[in-house]
């Protein structure tokens, strides 16, 4: 999770903040976005609430935290797929930095996903069909972004700042206190910092290779 926080900043702010100011000019338009990214992630996110339970899981009886959580896992998803598939609609360099980033946080969310879905009561072969159901969600998202983009003028430069403000939103609110419940002692501590850095290295390496 802590390369995954560098991932996500490096690519907001290394590829995808200077490519929208490149592309849509160094007026108010580009932070605005940048701010509503990071508003509507926000809202997403508080959306999504746990109903606690007390009746025990069971084969007939599974925590309502599931469906919760299938369904905030489709939609983050099916966002995932339109920035990836609005970042290629830019340029093949931005695109495969901002899909390495993607995956960088969604591969320990996935596993986290599937824990969740065991815990609330599902089958190990259940949690794995529902949590594969649900990633297919970005596919969708990616082909809707490709057919629109074609139709509508400026569609994937509008989202470059307002996928940074998500990525973002993303490393700030959600990795990072992730991060600090687990930084009980210096050497882990240094060990998450060394992963950031990590992980914004990938960053930089991918401007350097283009």
């Amino acid at each position: 999770i802590s390369f995954a926080a560098g991932a996500l900043a490096g690519d907001a702010f290394i590829h995808l903040i200077p490519e929208a100011f490149e592309e849509l000019g160094t007026g108010l338009l580009t932070p605005l976005l940048i701010i509503a990214g990071m508003l509507a992630f926000f809202a997403i996110e508080s959306s999504i609430h746990w109903r606690h339970c007390h009746i025990p899981t069971s084969e007939h009886h599974v925590h309502p935290v599931a469906a919760l959580n299938l369904i905030s896992e489709s939609l983050h998803n099916f966002i995932d797929g339109v920035l990836i598939a609005a970042s290629y609609m830019v340029s093949i360099p931005l695109g495969i930095a901002t899909t390495v980033a993607v995956m960088a946080h969604e591969i320990p969310q996935e596993i986290g996903d599937f824990g969740v879905l065991v815990y609330a009561g599902f089958t190990i072969k259940k949690a794995l069909l529902f949590n594969f159901a649900a990633a297919l969600t970005a596919v969708i998202g990616a082909v809707i972004v490709l057919v629109i983009g074609q139709h509508i003028s400026g569609l994937s430069a509008l989202m470059l700042p307002i996928t940074a403000g998500g990525f973002i939103y993303i490393a700030g609110s959600d990795i990072v206190p992730e991060i600090h419940r687990t930084c009980d002692r210096l050497i882990i501590a240094a060990g998450h910092f060394v992963a950031i850095l990590l992980g914004i290295g990938l960053m930089v390496a991918l401007v350097v290779l283009e």
